[in-house]
């Protein structure tokens, strides 16, 4: 039962929201496009989604490792899942776990593409699983030279909903471009705002996130107008979109960062419920975002 709880917290389920929500903005935007709903090619790809998301959080425990283990502010939504520091389960195990995540993510790409003539699905996986690793591992780790946040902008942005498009789609032939655009802006916005919690841990290590780059207020405010503009181009995913329609989407998220505006001075990492209430905040607003144009999309 121990050892069923460690892989439990190891796999922080609360992140998968991380993923699920930008395939579900994927898969809405086919089904506006005209594809037709596919129930099987839907759970092959949140299944898909899962393998994703453990790959991730298994694999960024072990290269994450030396600066969990100085954080002292690390919260829920950030820090690793502290398997590792708490000496819960050893890297080598997680290691295999990751390995196993990402064969799981090749199996359901490959029965998308062979079984349901979705062919593309090899691509994104191949570009989900290359963008971990260019991230946290050598030679290139992305995310200690300072390109953390175009990798995830990336990765959220443009690869998973291009994955959940294809899911209905088959092709990413009637995907335009710039409908990516306010994703990749709140991919980048996300790493951001999880990163500040462990900016002084990280700034030990040599971890050169975006708050150890520009300084923790900075950072703190650059997150939140991340997150404004990438509501605010709004249009650019629903261009067709009435203006109520538009203000649906947008006006929730802004109203959560309005909120957060009041106490952006207050939330330093070594105040951990004020710190821990700011990323939650800017969770919602990014999560609330997407939710929105989901159903916007849905409905059209």
């Amino acid at each position: 039962m121990s050892a069923l709880r460690s892989w439990w917290q190891a796999a922080r389920p609360l992140a998968q929201v991380n993923i699920a929500l930008p395939l579900v903005v994927g898969q809405a935007l086919a089904i506006a496009g005209g594809a037709a709903f596919h129930p099987i090619a839907c759970v092959l790809v949140h299944l898909f989604g899962v393998f994703d998301h453990l790959f991730i959080v298994f694999a960024n425990d072990v290269a994450d490792e030396a600066g969990d283990r100085l954080s002292t502010t690390h919260t829920a939504f950030s820090g690793g899942s502290r398997v590792l520091p708490e000496g819960r389960l050893a890297a080598a195990a997680l290691v295999r776990a990751a390995s196993a995540m990402a064969l799981g993510m090749v199996v359901v790409s490959a029965t998308l593409a062979f079984a349901y003539d979705r062919t593309p699905m090899l691509l994104g996986c191949g570009a989900a699983i290359a963008l971990l690793l260019a991230y946290s591992f050598a030679p290139l780790r992305l995310s200690y030279r300072g390109f953390g946040e175009f990798a995830q902008a990336l990765g959220t942005g443009a690869v998973l909903p291009a994955v959940g498009y294809v899911a209905h789609a088959g092709d990413l032939g009637g995907l335009h471009l710039a409908a990516l655009v306010p994703l990749v802006v709140l991919g980048a916005a996300s790493n951001i705002n999880t990163a500040l919690p462990d900016a002084p841990a990280d700034r030990e290590v040599d971890k050169r996130t975006w708050a150890v780059r520009v300084g923790l207020p900075h950072a703190r405010k650059h997150s939140m107008l991340a997150i404004a503009f990438g509501v605010l181009t709004t249009p650019l995913l629903l261009p067709a979109a009435s203006q109520s329609w538009l203000a649906a989407c947008e006006v929730p998220s802004l109203v959560v960062l309005g909120i957060n505006a009041l106490q952006w001075r207050s939330a330093d990492p070594h105040d951990r419920a004020a710190c821990t209430r700011f990323v939650f905040l800017n969770g919602l607003a990014i999560n609330l975002a997407m939710v929105m144009w989901t159903i916007a999309l849905l409905r059209s």
